[in-house]
């Protein structure tokens, strides 16, 4: 497989909370590490600054009706932002769990 962004993150964005999966290549080598915030703009800049600080590229966020504005506010600038159709999401076989889902958003 080839490998399009070394350096991502997926969301799944919630009311009152994001899970966030970042996922890092580096020499054939996958690491990920996934984290929850909260939602309310000190969490969600806490959220910026964990990935800037792993110097991560790419985003792709799952959210339904408007819950990713916010989100995209605070990471608009410092990131390239797709944000994934959550209804399409829902076909996907074997997705059970937040965790799994903000996993399967990373463009890697």
């Amino acid at each position: 497989m080839e490998v399009l962004y070394s350096r991502c993150c997926g969301l799944d964005v919630h009311r009152s909370k994001l899970v966030a999966c970042l996922s890092i290549i580096e020499a054939g080598h996958r690491q990920k590490e996934t984290r929850t915030f909260g939602t309310t703009t000190r969490e969600l800049l806490r959220l910026r600054q964990w990935l800037v600080e792993s110097r991560c590229t790419h985003i792709g966020m799952e959210s339904t009706g408007v819950l990713w504005r916010p989100v995209a506010d605070r990471l608009t600038g410092h990131f390239e932002l797709v944000l994934v159709n959550a209804e399409h999401r829902k076909r996907v076989p074997g997705r059970k769990t937040d965790v799994q889902d903000a996993g399967a958003n990373r463009s890697a």
